[in-house]
Formats: C-alpha cells, structure tokens, sequence
C-alpha cells in the first residue's frame, strides 16, 4: 500500500495528523540532517499500520517534505 506523507522536521513537539487513511502529516522533533527525520517519520508509520519497520520504505521524496511511502 503506498501512503503520502508531509514531513515537518525540527518540529517543538511531535504530531501525527491522518488528513485521509491514506495521507497524514507528520511533526518530528528530529532534524532533517543524516536522514534522521525520515527514520522517525518511517517508525511512526511502522507503528501507526502495525508493521515491522523493515516494511516501511520512502519510494519517492528522499530529500522533500512530501514524501510516498510503501508499507507491507
């Protein structure tokens, strides 16, 4: 299943918005440095669908706020 996703990074407090059950937004506290906010935005969706995180991968938007992810 693909997912899109708009990252904020830095963010003061972490939020996890669902805009539709395929689309969210999500706040990290994380910088966007050494990949560190695509980690978390990756474990937060691992555990939102209940799977391992090795499941979850970006397919498009590496280096972007909006992202699309493939999850299972």
């Amino acid at each position: 299943m693909e997912v899109k996703v708009r990252v904020r990074a830095g963010a003061r407090r972490e939020v996890f918005e669902m805009i539709t059950p395929i689309s969210f937004t999500i706040a990290v506290r994380e910088e966007a440095a050494k990949n560190a906010a695509n980690r978390r935005v990756i474990e937060r969706i691992a555990a939102y669908f209940k799977v391992p995180i090795k499941t979850v991968r970006i397919i498009r938007g590496h280096r972007s706020p909006s992202k699309t992810l493939s999850v299972g």
